[in-house]
């Protein structure tokens, strides 16, 4: 939606309450209530501000790894906690036409952001499952005091094995249709391919808590479907509290989105529209940060990446790194070979030492955005009287 189309000044949605004339037979009362949300719309615009100026100003080593996924969801839980209490301390507006169309349509696309974070989970074990084959490798080669070719062979399989796990997984983001018609050609076509999976256990088929028909890419559209900021009369009319509404459901559109972009999910197609009025104070980092996520995605050595996560493009390169080392590897080994190796090996061990630090607090905190997801809608349906049904 074009800057022209929010009808008032940059200061009155920055502040939108600011601009509402006043009715000088208003209570004292009224006077006061009005004085409370004005601050505390004011702050909680700050707060989104903030919190996203940081986030989109994170260097290239930082963004999208899992501490800056883990600090993007953080914020998200505070700006919602925000939330939730200017609507519950101001109940009786919530209650009155049009604020509680706009709450009741923020709290449906919450909804759909619980498929998103489920898939987000899911893809977070099977991260875990490649881990565990790097950790295959590092139990043959790391901190011993010489290499075998029986070692060797135990790493390569599970080098190998990674590698095949991946470029499924790549596959797989081509688009569900093409996906499911590679599965079963596949079948036929690639039978060593095949053997490598069924090692693997068939993850994807027995653990997936999404259907196999489910799109990552369609679950982000419709939650943008029809986002659009308020105009100046429904400003008013909901005394400002429309504005924090557009707010939330742009922050939750943008952070579901980067939780797709980053973690293996079903079609992680990327292409959601943003179109933020330029007045709001956080539109700038979060247009920012938004095409510095796109940029990465474009690069050459990321475009077909299963995820954008900064630790999952140093375990795909690592692991090639050494895939192809050990290819040339010759017994017995000369010592500048040997050096080499133990290189490699190191670095795929920090590569480990990070993934098993961070994945457990990921996916925790992922399963808090999903509880607090629904204890809001419930809590947000059960103050307007409605129906909630998950």
């Amino acid at each position: 939606m074009p800057a022209t189309d929010y009808q008032g000044s940059s200061a009155s949605l920055r502040h939108p309450i600011l601009s509402l004339r006043r009715d000088p037979v208003h209570s004292m009362d009224s006077q006061q209530s009005t004085s409370a949300l004005e601050l505390e719309l004011e702050a909680f615009q700050r707060q989104v501000t903030e919190r996203f100026i940081e986030l989109s100003s994170a260097g290239p080593d930082r963004l999208l790894s899992l501490a800056w996924i883990q600090k993007l969801l953080d914020s998200f839980l505070c700006c919602q906690e925000e939330f939730r209490v200017i609507l519950f301390n101001h109940k009786s507006l919530v209650h009155k036409p049009p604020l509680d169309r706009f709450v009741q349509d923020y709290f449906e696309r919450t909804v759909k952001g619980l498929d998103v974070c489920n898939a987000i989970r899911d893809g977070i074990e099977q991260i875990r499952e490649w881990k565990k084959l790097l950790e295959i490798v590092l139990c043959a080669l790391h901190n011993q005091r010489m290499f075998g070719e029986g070692q060797f062979r135990r790493a390569k399989k599970a080098l190998i094995d990674l590698s095949i796990s991946m470029l499924d997984e790549k596959d797989s983001n081509a688009s569900s249709a093409l996906a499911h018609r590679n599965r079963s050609f596949g079948r036929q076509q690639a039978s060593s391919r095949d053997q490598h999976q069924r090692n693997l256990g068939h993850f994807r088929s027995l653990s997936w808590s999404v259907s196999r028909s489910w799109s990552a890419a369609r679950q982000l559209q419709a939650i943008g479907n029809n986002l659009v900021a308020p105009r100046g009369n429904e400003v008013a009319a909901t005394n400002g509290i429309a504005v924090a509404v557009y707010t939330m459901n742009t922050i939750l559109l943008l952070v579901m989105w980067a939780l797709v972009a980053a973690i293996p999910c079903q079609d992680r197609g990327l292409q959601v529209h943003f179109s933020i009025p330029r007045q709001f104070p956080w539109a700038q980092p979060v247009v920012l940060l938004h095409e510095r996520i796109l940029e990465e995605s474009r690069k050459r050595d990321r475009r077909n990446a299963p995820g954008l996560l900064r630790e999952l493009y140093q375990m795909d390169k690592c692991a090639r790194v050494m895939g192809d080392l050990m290819d040339l590897v010759q017994f017995p080994l000369t010592e500048e070979k040997e050096g080499e190796v133990r290189q490699r090996v190191n670095e795929l061990a920090s590569v480990c030492e990070v993934l098993k630090e961070g994945l457990d607090p990921l996916e925790r905190q992922v399963r808090e955005v999903f509880h607090r997801i629904v204890h809001s809608r419930t809590e947000g349906l059960d103050s307007l009287g409605r129906p909630n049904h998950v």
